[in-house]
């Protein structure tokens, strides 16, 4: 950047010169340019480092003096130590400047190269404050977009933990039922939740799995179920296998398949059937859980739509905490005439 910026300034020097009749060497206009820029060049990391240190937003008056005396200072230092780089090294003018003296004093004391040098130290001000604000902004952007993310995460983690009680105090309920009447199905049940609640614990730190694995979880789930409801409960899976390998929330499918269980299974007579389908369509993962069931009393929803307890809202929760609005639930009843 510092030699682009002492080709363009040597550049327009010399095209300068041109235009107004003059002649002046390319060598030498060139060779005091780049003397000069590859010194800002050096001292810019000072620049910055001033520019944090004296921001002129804070203390506006003193860290004014400051930098104002800092480009002074730079300024001069850096004309006085380009006369011997150019002396030595460049092209010197020898009519103009026939000692190290003379050029030394033509360029240190010189108002035009005095001017550009202050325009050099204020630009390179600029910069480093904009940078400065610049990265300032995109911190703030982070720490918003972190502390965003860990309050998702907390309130997801907290709609989770009330999917375990939800299900362990129902399915106490059912095994402190049984203990009464078949002692040995309860102990069935209760090995049954060892399993599941091991199996649960082993992933909890999940939040997502592939819907493979949610089928595991579900199937420990069911043989509890089927232990509980023995005949009166016929499960059918239509998943196809494009299905398995999409990730889900943990504990997604689990909380709905209880509801259709406790709502519709166990208020009838009759076998009831539950049917579990989850295929793709594009790029989205469809799930539904269907029951021959009397379905929930609509008394207190006009429209029609499951109410929301524990398990649907906490589903519904949930997928609005990981997909936002890109997702969709549906919640019907559809009543059967005898």
């Amino acid at each position: 950047m510092w030699t682009l910026l002492g080709f363009s300034f040597a550049l327009s020097t010399y095209l300068g010169a041109l235009q107004a009749g003059g002649h002046i060497s390319w060598k030498l206009t060139i060779s005091g340019y780049l003397a000069d820029f590859y010194q800002w060049g050096i001292l810019s990391p000072l620049i910055f480092r001033l520019a944090r240190r004296f921001e002129l937003r804070a203390h506006f008056p003193r860290n004014l003096f400051i930098h104002i005396t800092a480009s002074v200072v730079l300024s001069f230092v850096v004309l006085s130590v380009a006369a011997p780089l150019v002396w030595y090294v460049g092209y010197v003018n020898i009519a103009r400047n026939p000692s190290l003296f003379y050029l030394w004093r033509n360029n240190a004391f010189s108002i035009y190269y005095f001017h550009q040098g202050l325009t050099i130290y204020w630009t390179t001000l600029v910069v480093a404050h904009a940078m400065q604000y610049y990265r300032g902004l995109r911190e703030g952007e982070i720490r918003g977009e972190q502390l965003a993310a860990q309050l998702a995460q907390a309130q997801l983690q907290a709609l989770e933990m009330q999917i375990h009680p939800h299900f362990l105090f129902n399915t106490l309920n059912s095994i402190a039922a049984l203990l009464h009447k078949d002692v040995e199905v309860a102990d069935r049940m209760i090995a049954r939740l060892g399993d599941f609640l091991r199996l649960t614990l082993k992933r909890s730190d999940a939040q997502t799995i592939d819907f493979g694995q949610e089928l595991e979880f579900l199937k420990c789930y069911l043989d509890i179920e089927h232990t509980r409801f023995e005949d009166r409960l016929t499960v059918e899976m239509e998943v196809e296998p494009q299905a398995l390998d999409v990730m889900v929330p943990n504990l997604i499918l689990q909380p709905i398949v209880e509801n259709a269980i406790r709502h519709g299974i166990a208020r009838q007579t009759i076998s009831g059937r539950i049917t579990i389908r989850a295929f793709k369509e594009k790029d989205r993962l469809i799930m539904q859980v269907e029951d021959n069931g009397p379905g929930l009393r609509t008394n207190h929803n006009p429209n029609g739509t499951l109410p929301g307890g524990i398990g649907l809202s906490n589903t519904r929760s949930r997928l609005q905490q990981f997909y936002g609005e890109d997702s969709r639930w549906k919640s019907q009843i559809q009543r059967r005439v005898a």
